[in-house]
C-alpha cells in the first residue's frame, strides 16, 4: 500500500468551497476509478502552523494503481475535477511513501475505506512527524524507531499515560522526494496529556540515555510536528 501525501494551501475565501468539492466530488470520483481511496482529510489546526492549510492521504495498493489515476489527473475523468480544486489553493505538494516493514498498512485493505460524502463522525486530532534522518541513516532510523520508539508507545499506553498511539511509520518511496524522509502518524490518544506536551518542557528523566529523545540522536536530529484534525467526513479518523 502506498500513501499519495498532499499538502495543500488553499485559498482562504474558498476555504469552505474547497472542502465541499473536495468530499462531494473529487472523494466519489477517485474511488469510482477503482484504483484508489481518500483515506484522510485534515485541516491543520489554527494557531499551529500557517493559515488555510489541508493535508490528505490517499492510498493506493501499488504503483500501477499510481500510474492508472496519475492517467486519469492527466487526461481522464479525474481532469476537470482537479482542474477545479486548482483554481481554489494557491498550491498543491505530494510525496509518495510507503511503510516501514515492520509497521502497521492503513489501510489494511482498501475495499474497507468508505466513499460516502454523507458520513459524519467526530474529529480526531493526529499529530504527524515529519522527521529527516542524517545522510545514509535512513536504513538505521527504521530499525531504530522499531526497537525502541514504537516499543515505548506501547508501554505508555499499557501504564495509561501515552499521548500518541502510532498508527503507522512510512518513508518516501523510491524515486518520489528526499529519500531520508520519514512521516509517522500518530492519534492523539489522551487531550489532557497534549495539554501537558505542549506547555512543559520534557523533564532530564524523557531525555536520559535508554529514551528515544536521547538514543535518537545518533540518526536524526531535525524533525517537524503538525498537530491535524480530520473532518467529520473524513473517510479514516
Amino acid at each position: 500500500m502506498l500513501w499519495i501525501h498532499e499538502v495543500h494551501h488553499v485559498r482562504g475565501a474558498q476555504e469552505d468551497e474547497f472542502e465541499a468539492a473536495y468530499r462531494n466530488e473529487w472523494m466519489p470520483a477517485l474511488a469510482a476509478t477503482g484504483d484508489a481511496k481518500l483515506c484522510f482529510f485534515a485541516h491543520l489546526t489554527h494557531g499551529s502552523g500557517r493559515s488555510y492549510t489541508v493535508v490528505t492521504v490517499t492510498a493506493v495498493p501499488d504503483g500501477g494503481a499510481w500510474g492508472n489515476v496519475a492517467q486519469q489527473v492527466q487526461t481522464g475523468g479525474l481532469r476537470d475535477i482537479a482542474r477545479h480544486l486548482d483554481q481554489m489553493r494557491h498550491t498543491v505538494t505530494g510525496r509518495i511513501f510507503q511503510p516501514a516493514t515492520w509497521a502497521p498498512v492503513v489501510p489494511g485493505d482498501l475495499a474497507d475505506v468508505p466513499a460516502d460524502p454523507a458520513l459524519d463522525h467526530e474529529p480526531t486530532l493526529f499529530m504527524e512527524d515529519t522527521a529527516w534522518p542524517f545522510e545514509g541513516k535512513l536504513l538505521d532510523y527504521l530499525a531504530k524507531a522499531e526497537a525502541q520508539y514504537a516499543p515505548s508507545l506501547v508501554e505508555s499506553e499499557g501504564k495509561g499515560t501515552a499521548v500518541l498511539q502510532l498508527q503507522t511509520l512510512l518513508h518516501t518511496a523510491w524515486g518520489t522526494g528526499q529519500r531520508a524522509e520519514v512521516l509517522l502518524w500518530q492519534k492523539i490518544a489522551r487531550y489532557d496529556r497534549l495539554w501537558n506536551l505542549l506547555a512543559t518542557d520534557l523533564p532530564p528523566e524523557g531525555k536520559a540515555p535508554g529514551t528515544w529523545m536521547n538514543d535518537a540522536l545518533v540518526v536524526r536530529d531535525d524533525w517537524r510536528s503538525r498537530l491535524l484534525r480530520t473532518t467529520r467526513w473524513s473517510p479514516l479518523s
